[in-house]
């Protein structure tokens, strides 16, 4: 059965003398695919072809071989494009048809040209797409089975004092900290990110870096190359300040500091206060 809101491989029933293609959906009967989402009409019965299943403006399932920029049971940053008055406004989710944010939807009150996060889901009451503002109604608050570094699909959804929360796999919330990042985030932003740990409250600890050694290795092997690529000698160490470490590795202050940490503890770096020199193997 063709499941609405979501990519289907649906197989081609019938053809008309006009052109027409007809998929097989199931208990929805036959839905229609326009031709100008087929490659010259190529299209041929017993085919089965990969598409998007949806409502059009008269409320008809339709099929398209398009992929909007977030699917039923997932989270998209979105614009809105269009203001109905009697029911709310609309959304460019990347298909030729917009998806409505109903009012009652908003958790706060959206104008033409500004984004947002937004849940997309299939209206029970009218088995429309529709799209929704108020997350967490729609967002997993039981602990979820992540293991430490796991890596996971991340979208910004908002600024906090301690960082940027963002929803984990379209389905749990986590907090990235601000002194885990190398530069600020965007609002909407897509980022993979790694679990640092799981509260018991069912909250998510992340990273954007593998946690541990796998994320300290590569920065300290960094530091090591730039210390070979000036003569043994670096000026930056423990007490350069952020935005100069930011400019030259690209990391936060608090990433360097462990992997100069760790770089001393194997006696490959000294600390020089200021600047870091580089241990060769014959004084080690």
């Amino acid at each position: 059965m063709a499941e609405l809101g979501r990519r289907n491989l649906l197989t081609v029933t019938s053809k008309t003398e006009k052109g027409l293609v007809y998929l097989d959906g199931g208990t929805h009967g036959q839905i229609l695919i326009p031709g100008i989402y087929l490659d010259g009409g190529s299209a041929e019965i017993g085919d089965e072809l990969e598409v998007f299943v949806y409502r059009d403006s008269e409320d008809r399932l339709v099929a398209t071989t398009e992929t909007p920029l977030a699917m039923v049971g997932e989270f998209g940053y979105l614009e809105v494009v269009a203001l109905n008055q009697n029911v709310g406004v609309f959304l460019d989710w990347g298909l030729g048809k917009d998806l409505l944010l109903p009012f009652r939807e908003q958790k706060v009150k959206l104008a033409i040209g500004e984004r947002a996060v937004a849940r997309i889901l299939v209206d029970e009451q009218t088995d429309r797409i529709i799209a929704s503002t108020r997350l967490n109604r729609y967002l997993d608050k039981t602990p979820p089975p992540y293991g430490e570094g796991q890596e996971v699909d991340l979208l910004v959804l908002d600024k906090t004092p301690l960082g940027y929360n963002a929803i984990v796999d379209h389905a749990h919330r986590g907090l990235l900290y601000d002194s885990d990042l190398s530069a600020p985030l965007e609002i909407g932003q897509s980022l993979t990110g790694f679990v640092r740990s799981v509260r018991p409250d069912g909250g998510i600890d992340l990273a954007p870096t593998a946690s541990g050694f796998g994320r300290i290795k590569p920065l300290a092997e960094q530091i090591v190359a730039a210390l070979e690529g000036n003569g043994g000698f670096l000026e930056l160490d423990d007490k350069s300040s952020p935005e100069e470490i930011r400019r030259v590795f690209g990391t936060s202050k608090k990433a360097f500091k462990q992997a100069l940490g760790g770089l001393y503890k194997k006696r490959r770096i000294a600390m020089g206060r200021p600047g870091i020199r580089l241990l060769r193997d014959e004084v080690r």
